[in-house]
């Protein structure tokens, strides 16, 4: 199956293959547009294929290719990009017959992200899972130089048994694997200053709250606009732009509620890299140490693009990829955002631990704000306690172990407002006010 489209930047020809198994085919492959449309190329054509089976040798038949060569050559396609991670093999036999640049699924992703990265750690997370994809597939890459030997001036002395492109790709295999050791260890540097800034969060007893979801569901915009109505620096927005993976960066930002029962309840909120079908493993394994803030949450905000007819499906896919984070038991609260967008009025709407909402209409903040408050002090209450000046220790573990709302020297000892575990007040309940 053919289609034309029109667009601007490198021209591009999508390849699918159906074998049954997806549950949405067409979805994967708009998804695959959307992916190459936000890489800054044109889709030039789409071409698809039902079989039962992946070709080891070619991922799609035989026959497929040939039209696929013509079609390209038809719609001036300058690359060719299929919608799935290809072995070493296959795209280097598919390059040799094809005779464009191959793509797959996985490198237009780590070319996003490329694109999106600014801050240091982005960067250097990025070209460590590039270099991991890479690495494997060199072969392909330099097919075009010979493999076999020669002899080197000199005489039988000088006999090689590797040519001259066995040699280079050695070579780069080996420059490859020390850059890679090289960013671990920068990275590795870069994490240390984060799990610091991390442990600082966690001393201070403020519960810690990460946005989650798939791409493009909204974690920013409601990020900014809880900041923009409760935030310490206000001023501190984050990207938020509507397209695949604006934002790679995890942002974290003290949100202070003020009013009703929330009052005096702050919690961090951080808002994660957005999480997409198929996402290649090394950039999970590669922004490992950023995602960190979504495993140490005490309570999750998962985000859905409402308006996505797909929404299910995306839903699905976050849940499996917090699996592989380790983050799947963390309590959470499920926001279905862009409700707008479809015949849910009035909003927002509160069920439980489910919110519908628009947050780019500022609806549903101040309730969304209530609700994580609820859930992540659902066991702390706020007391008043007063500590005489020989129990230093007391006013130490309170500093350490709960949130001081405010504290005065008066001549009978230390009073504290405190927002702490109830376990705590009932074991300290002599000393309160």
């Amino acid at each position: 199956m053919r289609e034309e489209e029109k667009g601007i930047g490198t021209k591009v020809l999508l390849v699918g293959l159906d074998t049954g198994e997806e549950e949405d085919f067409d979805h994967s492959m708009e998804e695959l547009k959307s992916l190459a449309e936000a890489a800054g190329k044109e889709v030039a054509g789409i071409i698809t294929q039902r079989m039962g089976t992946v070709n080891n040798a070619f991922y799609i038949g035989t026959g497929k290719v040939e039209e696929a060569g013509e079609y390209a050559i038809e719609c001036g396609a300058e690359e060719v990009i299929f919608d799935n991670t290809l072995t070493p093999s296959q795209i280097r036999n598919l390059g040799r017959e094809l005779k464009l640049p191959v793509l797959d699924r996985t490198n237009l992703i780590l070319d996003i992200f490329a694109l999106r990265a600014r801050t240091r750690e982005a960067k250097l997370q990025v070209e460590t899972a590039r270099l991991q994809y890479i690495l494997p597939r060199l072969v392909g890459m330099r097919e075009n130089l010979s493999r076999q030997g020669g002899a080197a001036s000199g005489g039988g002395m000088g006999m090689s048994n590797k040519g001259a492109g066995e040699t280079k790709l050695e070579l780069d295999r080996r420059e490859i694997e020390h850059r890679i050791s090289e960013l671990r260890k920068e990275l590795e540097d870069v994490s240390r200053i984060r799990e610091t800034m991390r442990k600082k969060r966690s001393r201070s007893r403020i519960p810690q709250v990460a946005l989650v979801g798939y791409t493009n569901a909204g974690k920013s915009t409601i990020l900014n606009h809880m900041l923009a109505r409760y935030g310490e620096n206000r001023e501190k927005t984050v990207l938020e732009q509507d397209m695949l993976f604006a934002t790679l960066d995890t942002n974290v930002r003290c949100i202070r509620p003020e009013g009703g029962s929330a009052d005096n309840r702050p919690f961090f909120l951080a808002d994660t890299v957005g999480f997409i079908d198929k996402l290649p493993h090394g950039l999970v394994k590669a922004f490992r140490s950023t995602l960190e803030e979504v495993r140490c949450a005490d309570l999750i905000v998962h985000v859905v693009d409402f308006s996505d007819e797909h929404y299910k499906q995306q839903m699905e896919v976050t849940e499996q990829t917090l699996g592989e984070l380790e983050a799947g038991d963390i309590p959470r609260i499920v926001v279905y955002n862009k409700a707008d967008k479809g015949s849910m009025e009035p909003l927002p709407r509160v069920r439980g631990r489910q919110i519908y909402m628009a947050a780019s209409l500022d609806q549903g903040i101040e309730e969304l704000a209530d609700m994580i408050v609820e859930c992540v002090y659902a066991d702390r209450v706020v007391r008043e306690v007063v500590f005489p000046y020989d129990k230093g220790n007391l006013v130490s573990y309170f500093m350490e172990n709960a949130t001081v709302l405010e504290q005065e020297y008066r001549e009978d000892g230390i009073r504290m407002k405190v927002s702490c575990h109830k376990s705590d007040a009932d074991k300290y309940c002599e000393y309160c006010g």
